[in-house]
């Protein structure tokens, strides 16, 4: 298996050089940005199996990154948010826009290690599936707009894993009965981590008494 290559965007160069540390010796390849501009050259000729990205910074912030490379359809790595002043407000919009996970500063070594080994499993998850064959008829709804199997492939990379992604939670939560615990033990994702996927492409559980049990 080859490295995970992290991308570590923070001004603080002490948080830089920590970071660094502790993910190399778990054996990690980490490249490093102290700004928005030398994240977005990396980004521009690399693609990383994850970015931890820090909110705060000077010029442009980590959100409006985030924002950037959506919309220029290169947000296509899992992102973790890293905040010292973070807010839920701020972790909601960073979810909404398609950040995976959120770390309050000062980050603990083992929530570091398990946040980050999660991003990057989840990804790899969905680059191993082989195609899903949903139930007969299976209609999703994706942020009000109802859609039909088959997987168009004349859209960004970005839609169209949003598409796949949306599928195949709905085949799941189907046969579990929505029952939310179910399906995250059977993808093998965390509850906190399926709910906010869940919000993030619009799909509402209908049965919310079984979502607990």
């Amino acid at each position: 298996m080859m490295t995970k290559q992290i991308l570590v965007v923070d001004d603080e160069i002490g948080i830089r050089e920590l970071l660094a540390e502790i993910l190399y010796d778990e054996g990690y390849q980490v490249h490093l940005a102290e700004n928005a501009e030398q994240a977005r050259t990396y980004r521009n000729q690399h693609e990383p199996d994850l970015v931890l990205l820090d909110i705060w910074m000077p010029e442009t912030d980590g959100v409006e990154l985030l924002k950037e490379w959506a919309a220029q359809d290169l947000l296509t790595m899992p992102v973790v948010m890293m905040s010292g002043h973070g807010t839920i407000e701020t972790a909601v919009e960073a979810t909404r826009i398609g950040a995976v996970d959120f770390l309050e500063k000062p980050i603990g070594l083992q929530k570091l290690l398990a946040t980050v080994a999660n991003a990057i499993n989840t990804e790899v998850i969905h680059a191993e599936e082989t195609v899903i064959e949903p139930p007969k008829n299976l209609t999703i709804e994706i942020a009000g707009v109802e859609k039909q199997y088959a997987l168009p492939l004349d859209m960004p990379l970005r839609q169209a894993r949003d598409y796949f992604d949306a599928i195949y939670l709905q085949y799941h939560l189907q046969k579990e009965d929505e029952n939310i615990t179910r399906v995250a033990e059977k993808i093998g994702v965390e509850r906190t981590h399926l709910y906010r996927k869940l919000k993030q492409l619009g799909i509402k559980l209908t049965k919310r008494s079984h979502t607990e049990h």
